[in-house]
């Protein structure tokens, strides 16, 4: 099919996305990329469509979007394979729906980039850092009006560079297979089998989603938890069935495997309810009150939560204590897992092994713990920030412990109401966007998680484009010393050269990462 063919088919509400699949993680940088392959006729894989007269009960969102529901007398087609891909083309191409979220970011074709078999001609950017001159929104190639308001300012020879732009997507083919079938065990073998191909998709939530009995709805049980979970500031939880079921099947067998879910019964789950119902609020209130995670989505990986609820799960009325050493070894366990990436891949199998470390961890302290990996799988030099991204996450939760103040005014940053919020007008560079582009700079290497720090809109308002070394001035000796300490700011800083702050900067980082892993 064209692309203009699916954008129309799923703002129909015929092509829909199952609760089964895992939530929409493509980063800008990743979307922009895939708009460089279809510019430059590269095959970006074949998408795989589950068609089914019988809807799911529950379904998600695509990406930042809500869509609309399908016309009733029709089957649906649901997507098992290719939804990153096609939440992607979707939302930027979407000029007609507000997005639900402040998260997406607009993909802008560079005008002015010279054409590059490797390099992208396609870039991720706010409002703010856009360039008409230079940047042509792509969200307008299939949108005829808006296409001919975007093109009327620009020279003849833009204009026929975008028109064989616009040419090249639309003429655009993906290749498609559509698996038709009302039987929900074909189309479990067939995830399954795409899954052990090498595409990196989660056979979880598709098994799980027709597992349980008609007398036993677990999002009802869930939904006498909400009020509770929304007072312990993790409202966002409720939302996520998938990570539920995880709970359940770890609390109750120690595993999180589809086959555990699956032979789950309804009266098993609701005898531990109670000790399910501990276990979440007990490992939210752990997490709020030391390691200070003000809410759900600051927690780069979710399914942290799982073995954390395991460990605090109990039938207790006052809930599962810890000791001083029980504490200190969760929160190691807790850094690690965050700094080298451990759920990035392999989640089941690590969530199993780690359910069985901090229960042993529960009956006896002194257990000798297996932590995962000292490795640090962030690159904070070189990676792109992105507030909605697993490595922007992993820093700002980083920064967060040290309780950071705004520069200039000192204005204690209010992290909760920040965090979540998860805007990205929240965080902003140490060396200023503006400033860095008036000296040539490209966005992507001004954008690393190196050059991030939290600053009141007022403060920032106030930076503008100076340079560090004079804002940095208008700060007291006291202030400068403590508040630029707390954001992990070297003090050459003042000198003004960024390639030096930056790799400054990011051994300071380490140094604190490694302090929270207990490397030595």
């Amino acid at each position: 099919m064209f692309i203009r063919q699916f954008i129309e088919r799923i703002a129909s509400g015929d092509i829909r996305i199952p609760a089964f699949q895992r939530d929409y993680v493509w980063e800008p940088d990743q979307v922009a990329f895939l708009l460089d392959s279809i510019y430059k006729d590269f095959p970006i894989g074949t998408v795989i469509l589950w068609q089914t007269a019988e809807r799911l009960a529950v379904e998600k969102d695509l990406g930042s979007f809500r869509l609309p529901e399908p016309k009733k007398e029709y089957p649906v087609n649901y997507v098992l394979d290719g939804q990153q891909r096609l939440t992607s083309l979707f939302s930027v191409f979407q000029t007609d729906l507000e997005p639900l979220d402040d998260n997406w970011v607009d993909i802008y074709f560079d005008m002015q980039a010279e054409e590059n078999v490797q390099e992208s001609l396609f870039v991720a950017l706010s409002d703010a850092e856009v360039d008409l001159d230079r940047h042509f929104p792509v969200k307008t190639l299939f949108d005829t009006l808006a296409y001919r308001r975007a093109c009327e300012n620009l020279p003849d020879d833009k204009v026929a560079n975008v028109d064989i732009l616009q040419t090249k997507f639309r003429e655009y083919d993906i290749q498609t297979q559509t698996f038709e079938t009302d039987d929900r065990t074909k189309v479990a073998i067939v995830f399954e089998r795409i899954n052990r191909a090498g595409t990196n998709l989660d056979t979880f939530e598709l098994l799980s989603a027709w597992s349980w009995s008609d007398d036993f709805d677990l999002v009802d049980n869930f939904k006498d938890l909400q009020q509770e979970i929304v007072e312990h500031g993790f409202a966002d939880l409720c939302d996520e069935k998938e990570l539920q079921l995880r709970i359940c099947a770890g609390v109750i067998t120690g595993e999180t495997a589809p086959s555990h879910v699956i032979n789950l019964q309804g009266s098993e789950i609701r005898a531990q309810f109670p000790k399910i119902k501990n276990g979440i609020l007990g490992a939210i209130d752990f997490l709020r009150r030391e390691l200070k995670v003000a809410h759900f989505k600051m927690l780069p990986f979710p399914s942290m939560i799982v073995p954390l609820s395991a460990f605090f799960a109990t039938n207790k009325p006052d809930g599962q204590n810890y000791t001083d050493l029980q504490k200190r070894k969760i929160i190691i366990w807790f850094w690690r897992t965050i700094f080298n990436r451990r759920y990035s891949s392999d989640v089941n199998e690590r969530q199993a092994n780690d359910i069985v470390q901090l229960l042993a961890l529960r009956e006896d302290e002194t257990h000798d713990f297996r932590y995962p990996s000292t490795d640090i799988r962030i690159d904070f030099e070189k990676g792109n920030f992105s507030s909605a991204g697993v490595n922007a996450k992993s820093l700002i939760l980083l920064l967060v412990q040290l309780e950071p103040h705004s520069f200039l005014s000192g204005a204690k940053i209010e992290l909760e109401k920040v965090l979540r919020r998860g805007s990205k007008h929240e965080f902003h560079h140490i060396f200023p966007m503006k400033y860095m582009i008036d000296r040539g700079r490209e966005r992507r290497e001004i954008n690393v998680l190196s050059n991030i720090c939290f600053l009141t809109r007022n403060d920032n308002v106030k930076i503008k484009a100076k340079a560090p070394s004079l804002y940095v001035a208008e700060m007291s000796n006291e202030s400068r010393t403590k508040y630029l300490g707390e954001a992990l700011c070297p003090e050459n800083m003042t000198d003004d050269d960024f390639d030096n702050f930056v790799s400054e900067r990011t051994k300071l980082i380490l140094e604190r990462a490694k302090g929270l892993m207990d490397i030595t």
